[in-house]
């Protein structure tokens, strides 16, 4: 358990450094002296970086040793983050962003794999389950935090605080995590490389139900991370800037119970938690759409968000595990990839649209991207999205 728990905590630093600008756009872009739009690119690099280098790194450190590879990840946080702290630069800070992001590749390349092997064979569901709590716990508690303590002292004590967080984990993974060593074909000197491994990628695109699945991702975490990203100044245009972290804290509150109904009705439910995830997002993206100027109807909107999106990860990979069968590896690689390419692409789009077309178009656009996303799913009934898991 100690060493679950690490890799819980890996996880936790990889996606709250991903997220915690989220709520520190206002500060962010006035001590770099620039507008929101770009701080919010802050976001976008870190996945561009983790998109890049997640499948290339999971091929080239296979033969590596499981601890010595997440100590150079963690080590890795630990520089960007703290580059991130004390730069006044905005292109240095952009700089570390993307370097925090390729060490976000590498650590999503092994965390999975690695809690697998730390358990016997019939744990090793909950052994991934406890490592990748991490994931629910960065969302509900630390980005709230997070904001709460940028906004109380300044942004940067924020990304410190981190790397203080992750100079501690180094020794606990020193201590008490066991090594694990590599893909055996890679230490046997096979070594099957980057391009070896490709083709099981596409060909896992075509396994029935594959392909659905990572539309949905794709759309799915676009729309999401479009008005995730730039909460803040969102929040700023309606009068209830002073309220971030408070609203976040509801959202992950929310994602908590989210996580918990899904783990409960998973293998029983799959599709109808997919349908219903879906549509809570969408009554919360109109509600913010057409009343956000109630404070008690936003509160109400962020709380459906997160009962939508909370159980999403959960969902998804285990959509992409039971319908990618022996790919299933190389279907997870691909998830992983696209859902960083949709967070990119949400950053990049969000700041279009706030250039372009202000706050308000934030909700809207969540209603559009949402409409194929429902739509692949309905079709999707026999592979992909189907009533039961296979057993």
């Amino acid at each position: 358990m100690p060493a679950l728990l690490a890799l819980a905590t890996a996880v936790f630093i990889t996606s709250l450094t991903e997220t915690l600008p989220a709520g520190l756009l206002p500060a962010m872009s006035a001590d770099l002296h620039v507008g929101e739009s770009a701080a919010g690119q802050t976001v976008t690099i870190y996945a561009i970086g983790t998109a890049l280098t997640v499948i290339p790194l999971t091929a080239v450190t296979a033969g590596w040793r499981r601890k010595r590879l997440l100590l150079t990840a963690m080590a890795g946080f630990a520089v960007a983050n703290t580059v991130t702290a004390l730069s006044d630069s905005y292109p240095l800070t952009m700089a570390a962003r993307f370097v925090a992001g390729v060490a976000a590749g590498l650590a999503w390349a092994l965390l999975a794999g690695y809690a697998r092997r730390l358990a016997p064979g019939h744990l090793r569901g909950k052994a991934i389950a406890i490592a990748m709590a991490g994931i629910p716990v960065a969302l509900s508690l630390g980005v709230p935090a997070g904001t709460f303590l940028g906004q109380a002292l300044d942004w940067p004590v924020a990304f410190l605080i981190m790397t203080g967080l992750t100079v501690v984990l180094l020794g606990w993974i020193g201590a008490l995590v066991p090594d694990q060593p590599g893909d055996a074909d890679q230490r046997a000197g096979s070594g099957r490389a980057a391009e070896d491994r490709r083709p099981s990628m596409l060909g896992a695109l075509h396994v029935p139900g594959v392909t659905p699945i990572l539309t949905v991702t794709l759309l799915l975490v676009l729309a999401h991370s479009i008005l995730y990203t730039f909460i803040a100044p969102f929040l700023d245009r309606i009068g209830m800037g002073g309220s971030t972290d408070l609203v976040l804290l509801v959202f992950g509150a929310a994602c908590l119970v989210s996580i918990w109904i899904v783990g409960a009705w998973i293998n029983r439910r799959p599709r109808v938690l997919t349908i219903a995830g879906i549509l809570l997002i969408a009554v919360a993206a109109a509600i913010l759409a057409v009343t956000s100027s109630s404070p008690v109807l936003v509160y109400a909107a962020v709380t459906l968000w997160g009962l939508g999106w909370g159980g999403a990860p959960t969902i998804l990979q285990t959509a992409a595990g039971d319908a990618g069968g022996e790919s299933a590896d190389a279907a997870q690689a691909m998830l992983v990839t696209l859902w960083n390419v949709a967070i990119a692409g949400g950053g990049l789009t969000g700041g279009l649209l706030l250039i372009l077309l202000g706050t308000t178009s934030f909700p809207w656009s969540v209603l559009v991207l949402l409409l194929p996303v429902l739509a692949v799913v309905l079709a999707a009934r026999t592979h992909g999205f189907p009533a039961r898991r296979a057993q």
